[in-house]
């Protein structure tokens, strides 16, 4: 009885840790992806763990805009407010969910959904001068897959779907270096 089992068993065994490696190994690894002809989501890694410098509402969707190191301190410089440009290196990313009402909790709040997608601005200004020295990247967020992909014509709002993709709405804050967020009192 026991010759009988332990072939079965290393079967169910064999064909579970298959489908544990096939599962991870579908999985997106959003590092790898990159905007033709423009920034890579691998350029931002680490970005979750960055300092909050806001959040935003507008209509349906909910954002945090983060900044790296270099990013807050320019901000606690008083950049852009003092008339300086932002540093290279200074690095922003910008995340929105669907917006949706806590109706369980008092107020009730509105509160993160859905991820929709997430924005990265970059600071440099060799490689970005004909964009006001700034790189813009957008990636729309697939709920049912939890994976990645750039932005596109298709979306709302449409991006141009290169690095240059922020540069135009971007235009309008020309004065502050290209950048409308501002930093919050603490």
């Amino acid at each position: 009885m026991r010759n009988r089992v332990a072939p079965g068993l290393a079967v169910i065994v064999g064909a579970f840790t298959l489908f544990i490696a096939l599962t991870l190994l579908a999985q997106q690894d959003k590092y790898s992806l990159k905007v033709p002809g423009g920034l890579a989501f691998s350029e931002f890694r680490g970005y979750e763990s960055w300092q909050v410098i806001s959040v935003s509402h507008n209509g349906d969707k909910l954002a945090v805009i983060l900044g790296n190191p270099a990013m807050i301190d320019a901000f606690k410089a008083g950049i852009p407010g003092n008339g300086k440009p932002f540093p290279d290196g200074a690095k922003m990313a910008k995340i929105h969910w669907t917006a949706i009402k806590a109706e369980t909790y008092p107020g009730p709040p509105t509160v993160p959904g859905a991820l929709h997608d997430v924005d990265f601005m970059v600071k440099d200004s060799k490689k970005f001068a004909d964009s006001g020295g700034w790189g813009y990247a957008e990636f729309e967020h697939d709920e049912a897959s939890n994976s990645y992909r750039p932005g596109n014509s298709d979306d709302k709002p449409p991006q141009e779907n290169n690095a240059k993709c922020g540069a135009a709405c971007h235009t309008i804050a020309q004065k502050r270096d290209y950048v409308f967020t501002e930093y919050g009192a603490r």
